[in-house]
């Protein structure tokens, strides 16, 4: 489970980024986490990942407090960026391999899983070219892969469709459903608003550093979409 209680940050004094965020995320969810650009959902992520810092409040993974045990949250928890920026030096297997080294897993344990999903994403045939040569989808797929071969508790995604075509944007929302039903957890922020209300079971909606709604898909659109409940939220801020 991931708690987040109270949790302030800001960047600038006096100019807070998330106001005092309060959230649950529960074996078993995929939480959607939605709101405009420069609502807060990146920078929330960042500090659930320990990239960023915060000022108050405390965020715990599986019991284990993020500012106290930064390693251990890390050894438990898949972070994929928004922005693919990965080593493009090396080649996908080798930047493969150099994540599973950092996290002390065995490669060549993990090569038939590598193999299996790297051609299921339809890269395995370019696994051995400079990450330099791959499109920004291809960076996409290859990061992915590389937090799920992990095999952690929780993943913690930013725009994970972003950059991907139909087909293995149905290929995530699949192994999402997969990860989770073996009592995983999902925390990600998203535009894709109807993806979102058919794959989540949760959702958060954050404005200008605030939660506006938090709880289940159903109990958050009511009987209309979830694009028409945000709109609606929006419209009476």
């Amino acid at each position: 489970m991931i708690k987040i209680e109270n949790v302030y940050k800001s960047y600038k004094a006096n100019k807070p980024v998330l106001k005092n965020i309060n959230l649950d995320i529960l074996p078993g969810d995929i939480f959607a986490f939605i709101g405009h650009n420069g609502a807060g959902k990146t920078t929330l992520i960042k500090c659930i990942t320990g990239i960023l810092n915060f000022e108050s409040g405390a965020i715990t993974i599986d019991n284990i407090d993020i500012k106290k045990e930064p390693l251990k949250c890390k050894g438990i928890t898949a972070y994929v960026p928004d922005n693919p920026d990965i080593y493009e030096f090396m080649t996908g297997m080798e930047y493969l391999k150099f994540i599973l080294d950092v996290c002390h897993l065995n490669f060549e344990q993990k090569m038939t899983q590598i193999a299996e999903m790297a051609k299921t994403f339809e890269i395995y045939d370019s696994l051995g070219t400079k990450i330099s040569e791959f499109s920004h989808g291809m960076k996409q797929k290859l990061v992915l892969i590389s937090a799920l071969i992990r095999d952690t508790k929780f993943l913690v995604l930013d725009e994970p469709f972003v950059g991907l075509d139909p087909k293995a944007s149905k290929i995530v929302k699949d192994m999402m459903k997969e990860y989770c039903k073996k009592g995983n957890a999902i925390f990600f922020s998203t535009h894709v608003l109807d993806t979102a209300e058919k794959l989540c079971n949760k959702v958060a909606i954050i404005k200008n550093g605030e939660i506006l709604k938090v709880g289940s898909m159903s109990e958050i659109k009511g009987d209309s979409t979830l694009e028409d409940a945000f709109l609606k939220d929006d419209k009476n801020e």
